[in-house]
């Protein structure tokens, strides 16, 4: 099914999901991106007739359940729409696992092609007086950060095999170097969004953070250009990545305030947090607001930048005096 098509069938199910009336075919074709829009014209409306029609025999194909009727008796034409309760699966239970594919998802949205789109057909619908189910309505999720420009580039790109290229700034670096690479896949860690795969300008497997690149994201020839290996552990690669991309810290904590370094640490040995971390600010921020539960005690920079917020905070000079 081409691209255009699947994504104009998409819109048009969230469509007749979201409303409870029956919608005509020409109230369908003003809201749905995908079709064109009358013009008057007779070849035009042909032309839409015959692709409604199309599209209406492939979703009933698929097996959705298409109802057609009319919401009042004034109304002079039958419209259509899917009941919620025939299309929705019943309640599924997930595993670790499977829930954790379900939340990337979730987190996709934002950026993900489709969702403009759809959300441009509701807002038409809404405008024209339809009723529409706010509360559940596809695309009322949870705002969950998918915004670095690089990630749909980089998705197509691990998807369809093509190499990519774009500028890096590694931690504790000035300037950006140019990196060639074979994205194996993209991967959310501590809320962070990583690319991994074969570096080609250094031959090793690498992982980068997406906040990083500071270039667009362009392509090095066509699709299917390598063959992903078939073992290969991408969080491994991003959680086990080399000192060029992370450092350690090690942090003392005590008592309940400290809960989210806690969260963050690799491990934790008689109160000492090990921590991995690559911006210094970001850390600093963390055991600061910890207050008297956490203490930076290495690397030096790291302890520096707390006591300098520390200082902000209690209105005294953040430069430490002898």
């Amino acid at each position: 099914m081409a691209a255009r098509r699947a994504e104009r069938l998409v819109n048009l199910v969230i469509c007749l999901l979201s409303t409870r009336q029956f919608l005509t075919a020409e109230r369908i074709r003003d809201a749905v991106p995908g079709y064109e829009a009358a013009d008057g014209s007779k070849a035009t409306d042909e032309a839409f007739k015959r692709m409604f029609e199309r599209d209406k025999s492939e979703l009933r194909d698929l097996g959705i359940p298409l109802e057609t009727g009319r919401t009042s008796h004034f109304d002079s034409e039958d419209g259509y729409r899917i009941r919620r309760g025939d299309y929705e699966l019943p309640m599924i239970e997930f595993d670790a696992a499977e829930a954790a594919a379900v939340g990337l998802a979730a987190r996709l949205w934002q950026s993900a092609t489709l969702g403009e789109p759809a959300r441009q057909a509701l807002i038409k619908l809404r405008a024209a007086g339809t009723e529409i189910r706010t509360a559940d309505a596809p695309g009322a999720v949870p705002h969950l950060d998918a915004s670095d420009p690089s990630l749909p580039a980089l998705l197509e790109a691990s998807r369809s095999a093509t190499v990519v290229r774009f500028d890096y700034v590694k931690s504790g670096a000035q300037e950006p170097q140019q990196r060639t690479l074979e994205p194996w896949g993209v991967l959310s860690w501590r809320r962070r969004w990583y690319v991994a795969g074969l570096d080609r300008d250094r031959g090793e497997p690498r992982s980068f953070r997406l906040s990083r690149i500071v270039s667009a994201v362009s392509s090095v020839g066509g699709p299917g250009a390598y063959a992903r290996p078939e073992k290969v552990d991408l969080l491994e690669m991003v959680a086990g990545r080399g000192p060029d991309d992370g450092r350690i810290a090690l942090v003392r904590v005590s008592g309940s305030g400290a809960g989210q370094l806690r969260r963050i640490a690799q491990s934790e040995v008689e109160g000492v947090l090990t921590v991995t971390f690559t911006e210094t600010q970001w850390l600093a921020r963390i055991i600061a607001a910890a207050g008297s539960s956490a203490v930076a005690l290495e690397p030096p920079d790291l302890v520096e930048a707390v006591v300098a917020r520390l200082r902000a905070v209690a209105g005294e000079p953040s430069e430490v005096r002898g």
